[in-house]
This record gives structure tokens, sequence and C-alpha cells, in this order.
């Protein structure tokens, strides 16, 4: 897609979330060979900042550095739609209108559009994120262990952010310290969605 847009004035920034950084992000990014620009943040910043539970997760930025639709869902084909059920074609033509139409495409939204979509922050995220951070610290100042308490305090404070579950079960023997893991909790979850519903408009036919 990138090859497609990318002399059509559109850019993509893809950003690891991954407190291991390159050691751990490193060989992904390179196997993927990627043409456009990579950023590997090990503090998290993204999720926090723009309230990203899971990945892949996408936030549209115009030229002047407003938000024109809020983070979703992005997924560039459908190798896992039989476990999320979510079609990536209505994302990618929502991409492709946008860039060909800017501000004036269907799903390019208004700044008070954006405001309505925008999921009321709950004062236990904001804890849920401090308890990221200090364990993230523990973490990489070498007390691992006393890192896992925190972890699990930011996921029992904020259970829908699943990058707070990833990262968490990656630092560790996740069966030994949480009791879960990845596979576990996405069987628990019996069908249900892991993502916030997508919120594209109709294109009239």
């Amino acid at each position: 897609m990138y090859s497609e847009l990318k002399g059509k004035n559109f850019e993509i920034i893809s950003v690891a979330q991954d407190t291991g950084g390159i050691k751990d992000a490193g060989q992904w990014i390179t196997a993927a060979k990627p043409e456009y620009t990579v950023l590997i943040d090990t503090k998290h910043l993204v999720t926090r900042l723009y309230n990203m539970v899971n990945v892949p997760t996408a936030v549209w930025i115009n030229e002047k550095g407003r938000i024109v639709r809020p983070n979703e869902v992005a997924y560039v084909d459908n190798r896992f739609t039989s476990m999320h059920k979510i079609e990536a074609a209505p994302y990618l033509d929502a991409i492709r209108d946008w860039v060909a139409n800017g501000d004036k495409s269907i799903f390019a939204l208004s700044e008070q559009q954006l405001k309505a979509q925008l999921e009321q922050q709950k004062p236990e995220w904001a804890l849920a994120a401090a308890e990221f951070a200090l364990a993230e610290h523990l973490y990489q100042s070498g007390q691992a262990a006393a890192s896992i308490r925190h972890y699990k305090e930011a996921q029992r404070l904020n259970p829908d952010n699943w990058n707070y579950k990833r990262q968490a079960w990656a630092l560790s023997n996740a069966d030994r310290d949480y009791g879960t893991n990845f596979t576990k909790e996405v069987q628990k979850l019996n069908g249900k969605p892991y993502y916030p519903p997508r919120r594209l408009p109709e294109v009239k036919k």
C-alpha cells in the first residue's frame, strides 16, 4: 500500500511498542524490509498518549499535524479475520479516499466529530498507566520479579488494554507469573472482540 500511495503526499510511520527495544523488535523489522519509517518506542508513549489498546492500530494525521481519525484497528490483509472478524478492505479503501480527497474525504473527521468519537478517559486508566510505567522502570532496572505485581495491577485497572498484557507476558514466563498467556486469554474471549468497533461511514454507490 505504501508503494501505491507514497508519491501522493502519504507517509507511514510504524511504531513498535517494545520494552526490549531493538533486541526484541529489530529482527522483525529487518525481516519485513519496510520502505517507510519505523520507530521503536521502549517507553510505550504512543500507547499512553493515543490510548491504544492493541496492535495493529493506526491514527490518521493530516499535513497540519491534526488528527483526523482516532486510533482504530488497521489490518492490511485478512490473514487473522477468522479470529477478529474484521475485514481489511474497507479501511484500506478509506485510506485511499483520504489520500485522494484530503479533508474533503468522508472518512476525515472534523474536530467536533473526532471529539464525539473519542472514548471518555477514566481515572483508573491514568492509574493503570502509572502502574505500567513503574513496572517498566523496575524491569529495565534489573528488578524483573518486582515489576510483575505492577504489571498485574495495570492489567486489573485497565483490563481492555491488551498492550499492557502482551508486553508483560512477553517479558517473563506468562503461565508461571500470571497464570495465563496470550492464547489462553484469546480463547477465553470466546469470540468477543478485543478491539473497539471501527466506525467507517457507508460509501454511497
